[in-house]
């Protein structure tokens, strides 16, 4: 089993909450940190866009992947949602031990 950290952009903090909130309450993420003022700069039907959004760091593993995914882009409000997932290559054991504990593969303690 392994940990994988997700990252999913929000146009807002509130927005961002309520899913980081929905995820969690899912045991779909062991947890989700909300950073609620990122500045980002993409390419968007062809104008270079300049914007304020929350980004979501999701902790969760590889065997409820594809249904957070499912989660993240069913209810996200964007047309085309970011989901990045970035495999872990070092995690300490108690740490990883909670996360599966927290998205259900474990009996939490």
């Amino acid at each position: 089993m392994s940990i994988i950290i997700c990252l999913v952009t929000c146009p807002s903090p509130e927005v961002a909450s309520a899913m980081a909130k929905e995820l969690v309450d899912q045991q779909l993420a062991a947890c989700v940190n909300v950073l609620p003022a990122v500045q980002s700069t993409y390419r968007w039907q062809g104008s270079v866009c300049v914007e304020s959004e929350a980004l979501m760091v999701i902790k969760s593993t590889t065997e409820r992947q594809d249904e957070l995914k499912r989660a993240v882009l069913s209810k996200h409000p964007y047309e085309t949602p970011e989901f990045v997932v970035l495999d872990t290559q070092e995690v300490s054991d108690p740490y990883a031990r909670w996360v599966e504990e927290s998205v259900g593969h474990k009996k939490l303690v």
